[in-house]
């Protein structure tokens, strides 16, 4: 059942990244040689108005291949009208920004769907440790948190990402109780029963039922709240913050999916669908973002070559630029195995 619900979260949201590729591709008039999900060996497809429809052997992944970009599946002779270089400078920046931006889309649809079902949660404290710095400065059980750090706070999970990631730098907080505002710095204090640094606060969390058009804004805070996640957990990795037994590939992702099931099914299938749901929105957004990384062979390393060539007025020859997206692949591959080898030694230890 894991391999099964694996294939079912990565595939939703490899399909929603390559269709918006395909559609705006379309909306341009560029031609799509190959619409693919999975990668490796094809196990099915068809060809339909000049596009193969493939779906491939292994689930981490996709491709919606253009006609001549990197100088890749054109007819010889003259390039044709419909090939990726033919097409204005925008309608190209616009193809390769959509499959990132429907991973967006199905983000939100996503938590329209979870807010619809279990509604959200305030950031309001439920309870004070005794002897930590939230105690000594006067805060009180019923608090709401409105900023840490000068960041504005929407839901109470936003309150363990912030002091988890915050550690035992000093953390400015300001909250609100009976309609008043106040606002403390707070120094953490190490607890050797956590094993963290604790500012003292033990539970937050008030569930709050979304109707009407306050779903749509609780949506978008989980949409918020896993991009801002995100962004954090990279600029912990770029900074030397976190180890590689912090990043997972498909296998530890996999793994979690099950640990998450299996919890999650003796509650009803309700319950396991939401769960996965949340997990869906998460990977996708991740991928999202992942993919807008100004990085060789993914979304982001193309449209830093596309801007280049819209500021400069003439492009740089697809013959370079694929050997340079090519490189990216490589080394994207060969990070690839590096983190599924991590994830097995993890997984068996």
């Amino acid at each position: 059942m894991t391999l099964i619900y694996f294939v079912l979260i990565f595939g939703a949201i490899v399909l929603a990244h390559e269709f918006g590729h395909y559609l705006l591709a379309k909306v341009n008039g560029i031609h799509v040689v190959e619409f693919a999900i999975g990668m490796g060996p094809k196990l099915v497809g068809f060809h339909k108005n000049g596009t193969d429809y493939v779906i491939r052997l292994l689930p981490i992944g996709g491709a919606c291949m253009f006609e001549g970009e990197d100088g890749l599946n054109q007819p010889e002779g003259e390039p044709s009208p419909n090939s990726f270089n033919a097409a204005p400078v925008w309608a190209r920046i616009s193809s390769v920004v959509a499959g990132p931006l429907f991973n967006f889309i199905l983000a939100f649809l996503l938590a329209l769907l979870l807010v619809g079902f279990s509604g959200s949660d305030k950031p309001v404290i439920l309870g004070i440790m005794e002897g930590f710095p939230a105690a000594e400065a006067g805060m009180e059980p019923g608090d709401e948190i409105i900023r840490m750090n000068g960041e504005k706070i929407f839901l109470a999970r936003e309150i363990y990402i912030n002091t988890y990631l915050n550690g035992d730098k000093p953390m400015t907080i300001e909250y609100e109780r009976d309609g008043e505002r106040y606002t403390v710095e707070l120094i953490p204090k190490y607890s050797e029963e956590n094993g963290r640094h604790l500012i003292g606060f033990q539970g937050y969390g008030e569930a709050v039922e979304a109707k009407g058009l306050a779903i749509f804004k609780y949506a978008y805070y989980e949409v918020r709240y896993s991009l801002v996640s995100t962004l954090k957990s990279l600029a912990m990795l770029v900074q030397g913050e976190a180890s590689k037994d912090d990043v997972s590939g498909p296998i530890g992702i996999a793994q979690v999916i099950g640990e998450v099931a299996e919890e999650s099914t003796p509650y009803g299938p309700l319950v396991l669908i939401l769960n996965l749901c949340n997990i869906a929105l998460l990977l996708s957004v991740n991928l999202g973002v992942l993919n807008l990384l100004p990085l060789p062979a993914l979304d982001g390393g193309r449209l830093v070559f596309m801007l280049i060539e819209a500021v400069r007025g003439k492009p740089i020859p697809p013959e370079k630029e694929g050997m340079v997206h090519f490189a990216g692949f490589v080394a994207l591959m060969v990070l690839m195995v590096f983190v599924m080898y991590n994830d097995i030694v993890r997984l068996f230890a």
